[in-house]
């Protein structure tokens, strides 16, 4: 029997067995279970202001894990070995995890993955304080699809005096952001375009989805905002303009206060296209300051 999976727009009919589009949740004994919780690809102790976030405890560090697995199909993606992996098919019970692989040209490599708790996770960066260590940030994939582990993990660190984090894509249910919303401090939300058409054909998206999402999220914790200017795609100067009258709508209309990251482009995985221009990204910026108090460039 069909179940359906409910974290995000494509509203996956997953038969036994069966991965979603995102690649990390899936149908185990006719339940949608997250594949990928607690499995770490990567692990670092970043500067907090890499995630990128400017105005939220800055000048520490935050533990940053990243699992498998994500909910877009962006042609540019930076992280894409993550983001693209699934697990092998291997014969075994669905309740087996298989091996990781992600696409590489015409042939599949393997990816190295470890299994932590979150207690583990939480003993780890209590151990991490004396160098700056702040708390965890769930980033490098996206973790809305692992959401379970999320809330598991930051709840342990909430208790145990510890900051949380998410980086994300914000393309979620209103359930989903309820079950994690409580336990998260701040996040950095990526905004990646402001047209219906470009989220839906360009990166396999619903811009409407990850609009409520951004809403409700600035209501519960620190929001900053993050647009990577893809050339030809989402760097007009109209765009940005409804994107930040927007974005300044938000909170009873003290949105304006919402940090945004106006980023620079590189080519990378499927997206061939020159690197933004220096001076778009400036030039965007200086149109975004026009109605937002805190708008930083990255990248540049």
């Amino acid at each position: 029997m069909k179940i359906r999976c409910n974290v995000c727009c494509h509203q996956c009919a997953l038969e036994e067995g069966q991965t979603g589009a995102c690649g990390a949740r899936k149908n185990v004994r006719g339940r949608v279970t997250a594949s990928n919780y607690g499995r770490l690809t990567a692990l670092a102790l970043d500067p907090i202001e890499k995630k990128p976030l400017a105005r939220f405890h800055p000048g520490t560090s935050i533990l940053s894990v990243g699992s498998y697995g994500c909910s877009l199909r962006c042609p540019f993606c930076q992280n894409y070995e993550i983001a693209a992996a699934r697990e092998k098919k291997t014969g075994l019970p669905s309740d087996r995890p298989g091996p990781l692989v992600y696409p590489d040209g015409r042939s599949e490599r393997r990816l190295d993955s470890a299994d932590y708790s979150p207690q583990e996770l939480c003993d780890l960066a209590l151990e991490l304080r004396g160098r700056g260590n702040i708390g965890i940030a769930f980033t490098y994939n996206e973790p809305l699809i692992g959401w379970e582990f999320v809330r598991d993990t930051s709840r342990l660190f909430h208790e145990n005096g510890m900051k949380t984090v998410m980086v994300t894509n914000g393309m979620a249910s209103k359930e989903v952001l309820g079950e994690i919303l409580p336990y998260i401090d701040a996040m950095n939300i990526d905004l990646k375009g402001f047209t219906e058409e470009f989220y839906r054909d360009f990166l396999g998206g619903d811009l409407n989805m990850v609009k409520d999402f951004i809403a409700e999220a600035a209501q519960g914790c620190h929001v900053e905002l993050t647009k990577l200017i893809i050339p030809g795609k989402n760097d007009s100067e109209e765009e940005m303009r409804e994107m930040t009258a927007w974005i300044a709508s938000l909170c009873g209309g003290r949105g304006s206060r919402i940090p945004l990251h106006v980023s620079r482009y590189f080519p990378r995985y499927k997206w061939k296209a020159p690197a933004t221009k220096v001076e778009t990204v400036y030039r965007l910026a200086q149109i975004a300051r026009e109605t937002l108090d805190y708008v930083y460039t990255g990248n540049c």
